[in-house]
């Protein structure tokens, strides 16, 4: 089933977002494109935007190097998911993450043992 996250690059345009930016200095891990990174829709309302979020079904390691070539933040990873804003999507898709429903992204975290309970969030 193929996703979309409902928003064009117009949409996005003249509203304020984070802004996201790699390092300057820091050497980016090259991303496996045959590991799986997940992306659910940015239904998620924070800081005047919406977002969605990134997991790995395999490993944090390979979740950080697509993230670090992605150019997100580590400020944006929280326990199991990077936190990245609406306007990222389609750039994320493009990049290889693959775009699921909620249902699937929650169990397919959970089947893969990276998944953070919310009880153990502090």
């Amino acid at each position: 089933m193929a996703f979309d996250c409902g928003l064009g690059p117009a949409d996005t345009k003249g509203q304020r977002y984070p802004t996201f930016r790699a390092p300057v200095k820091r050497p980016v891990p090259a991303y496996n494109r045959a590991m799986t990174v997940l992306i659910d829709q940015p239904i998620w309302p924070a800081h005047d935007t919406v977002w969605a979020h990134i997991v790995s079904d395999t490993s944090l390691d390979e979740l950080h190097a697509f993230a670090a070539s992605a150019g997100l933040p580590r400020r944006g990873f929280d326990l199991d998911h990077y936190d990245v804003p609406a306007r990222m999507w389609h750039e994320l898709v493009a990049l290889g993450a693959e775009p699921v429903g909620v249902r699937e992204f929650v169990e397919r975290l959970r089947a893969s043992g990276l998944r953070v309970p919310q009880r153990d969030r502090h």
